[in-house]
């Protein structure tokens, strides 16, 4: 698909059923789509009735690990999502790490109903006067699944934004993908997100 940004890789799965919502899932900054914690998000939302959208930013699809500066990540985000012309259901945008940051920073402008943020980054690893907290939405329910050993920090829960801890887990979230992906379901059901 498209951007400003150049062209974006966009995979899309429907549920064998009706659809509840759609879910846009972009990825970190290294990393693609396949990380394990999206591709359990992935799995368990469709299973419940979500078509989830996986998205991947022009910069990796040129081949680049190292991002793209937030502003031009945004920019290429917005674009794809408001191409999908999500208008019939909810929309939530979310994403692992640099693409939960993209998702909170643009919730509000696209409407989104909710935001789903794996391991959002509180700050750069050693660093945590650096916060990122600001990202976070102060007007779309959101949900934060981050771990107790990330290097990159907890954001801590207020308003709409809801914080839950994984035990055990890193940055990665590799530990217990099934039970993380659970909790995100269980949270897009509790909306009416979710069947």
């Amino acid at each position: 698909m498209d951007t400003p940004r150049g062209p974006a890789r966009v995979r899309m799965t429907r549920p064998s059923g009706a659809v509840a919502s759609v879910l846009v899932l972009g990825h970190g900054a290294g990393g693609g789509v396949d990380a394990p914690d999206l591709t359990a998000v992935h799995d368990a939302a469709v299973a419940s009735g979500v078509q989830v959208v996986l998205v991947t930013q022009p910069y990796r699809v040129a081949g680049r690990r190292a991002p793209a500066p937030a502003g031009h990540l945004d920019e290429a985000w917005i674009a794809v999502v408001r191409a999908l012309g999500v208008r019939e259901e909810p929309l939530i945008v979310g994403g692992r790490s640099s693409g939960a940051r993209v998702a909170c920073r643009t919730a509000s402008g696209l409407g989104a109903a909710g935001v789903l943020a794996l391991a959002f980054p509180l700050h750069p690893p050693g660093k945590p006067e650096r916060s990122r907290a600001s990202e976070l939405p102060s007007d779309v329910p959101t949900l934060v699944l981050n771990g107790d050993r990330d290097a990159f920090g907890v954001p801590v829960g207020s308003g709409p934004v809801e914080v839950l801890v994984r035990p055990g887990a890193t940055h990665d979230l590799r530990k217990d993908v099934k039970g993380t992906a659970e909790l995100a379901v269980a949270w897009m059901r509790a909306h009416g997100w979710a069947g």
